[in-house]
């Protein structure tokens, strides 16, 4: 077994545009266990793989014991790693599995009972791993990354998989590891099983660093607060008061801030009262790390690795944008002026609306046009005979008609003057204006167009009208 420090010194890895881990720095010492948090995606497992030389980093350095995992003499002696639970061959068993790495690494025989041991899969040595449930598959690889002895254990999701005993029993084993002087690094995203394993904490988000330390140095001291409660509630705060401590009066206690519970205790003992209640509150780990990886919360830790300080630069932002809506309401004040001189363009809109009724005045004009027309149809009405203003609204229907029977017809009547006829000649054209239109060229084809039906149709009448005659004739013989 070996000892060595995990060191991340600016390790960058961009997978095109993206950016999966940007100018990481961390370290992690031995002795305790470290756990690496941070949610999907943020960074976890490509950290991990540029650290065991699965990944090429696009910048920075990964080092076991100042050495990178490629330039190890004897890599399974000295580091132990499990990022997958799936990599076995089914139709192989569990010691099978282990003795094929043991004589691949030089190691002896015997190493992989002791290992099978304990991870207690002693009983299922000789079973093939298809049948191995999920948790046992999880307890196989730490089995595998024990093998050598290592004195670096690079765990990703160990409790995946496993029921209740399974966590409890890694949870000691892992510590049991760390207490051996082994340098434990552990991923989890887990928040609640993270805060009874480990020790110490990386917490990373979107590929940077923004925490790093034990995790009761999550929050800062001066948030916590010690609630106590005495069935003597006055005496107590009498006790409180002569001490210099300051606090307020809840429902369920005393909430005393700036002072630990061994404090308060120690104030209450030398009063002679007795504590009904005396605990420390503070934020919880989960509000904590949404705070971190929101970038709402900015820990001095993050700044220790140079530029992972980045996510500090994060939540200045959000602060500009809650400064700089601060004197929007000072900007929407010369908006509310610009609308004054809207109202000035909008009454300057409308006078070339008005200028619109102007243009049509003289489509007004046009029934002006028509009114002298009606003055020549009222001599009409005062001439003594009004019979030929029926015989003009009667005309415009037949056409053909009027070019051949009307006017014989009132022309034999001798004793109408010819004044009225001229009037009448005159009216007409007003009346029937299509009559004085000029056909154009595309008239003259529109009315061959239409009356080739004419033609057709008489042609068919023809047709069936000599069809009718040869049935007749036929028909007589």
């Amino acid at each position: 077994m070996s000892d060595g420090v995990l060191e991340f010194t600016g390790v960058t890895k961009r997978f095109g545009a993206v950016a999966a881990v940007s100018d990481f720095s961390a370290r992690v010492e031995p002795g305790v266990v470290t756990g690496f948090l941070g949610p999907n995606g943020a960074g976890k497992t490509t950290t991990m793989r540029i650290l065991l030389g699965l990944v090429r980093a696009t910048g920075g350095t990964a080092t076991i014991g100042g050495v990178p995992y490629a330039k190890l003499q004897h890599p399974l002696q000295s580091v132990g790693a499990v990022l997958e639970s799936s990599s076995f061959h089914p139709g192989r068993s569990g010691a099978n599995h282990l003795k094929v790495y043991a004589h691949a690494a030089g190691l002896p025989v015997s190493r992989v009972d002791e290992v099978l041991g304990l991870v207690g899969l002693a009983d299922a040595a000789g079973r093939k791993v298809g049948g191995y449930s999920l948790g046992m598959r999880q307890r196989l690889g730490l089995a595998f990354a024990l093998l050598g002895d290592p004195g670096v254990l690079v765990l990703d999701e160990p409790t995946n998989g496993l029921d209740p005993e399974g966590i409890t029993w890694i949870r000691g084993f892992l510590r049991l590891l760390a207490a051996e002087g082994r340098t434990v690094f552990v991923s989890s995203h887990l928040l609640a099983e993270v805060q009874q394993t480990v020790d110490a904490a990386l917490i990373i988000s979107r590929g940077r660093l923004v925490y790093q330390g034990a995790l009761e140095d999550l929050a800062d001291p001066t948030e916590y607060t010690t609630v106590v409660d005495a069935p003597d509630r006055d005496a107590l705060m009498q006790a409180l008061t002569a001490h210099g401590a300051s606090f307020d009066v809840l429902r369920t206690g005393l909430s005393v801030r700036g002072s630990g519970a061994a404090e308060i205790g120690a104030v209450a003992a030398q009063a002679g009262i007795a504590l009904s209640a005396l605990q420390r509150r503070g934020p919880a780990l989960e509000e904590v790390f949404f705070e971190l990886v929101s970038g709402v919360r900015v820990h001095p830790s993050a700044t220790s690795g140079g530029d992972a300080a980045a996510p500090a630069v994060e939540p200045e932002p959000a602060v500009d944008e809650a400064e700089v809506a601060e004197p929007e309401p000072g900007v929407a004040e010369p908006e509310t002026h610009e609308p004054e001189p809207e109202p000035e363009t909008e009454a300057e809109v409308p006078e070339p609306e008005a200028a619109e009724p102007e243009a049509a005045e003289p489509e007004a004009a046009e029934p002006e046009v028509a009114e002298p027309e009606v003055e020549i149809l009222e001599p009409e009405a005062e001439a003594p005979e009004p019979e030929p203003e029926p015989e003009i609204a009667v005309e415009p229907e037949p056409e053909p008609e009027a070019d051949v029977a009307p006017e014989p017809e009132p022309g034999g009547e001798e004793s109408e003057d010819v004044d009225e006829a001229e009037e009448v000649e005159e009216a007409e054209p007003l009346d029937r204006p299509w009559e004085s239109h000029e056909k154009t060229e595309s008239d003259v084809e529109a009315d061959r167009f239409f009356s080739s039906f004419d033609e057709d149709a008489a042609r068919a009448a023809r047709v069936a009208a000599d069809e009718a005659a040869d049935r007749e004739e036929g028909e007589q013989r």
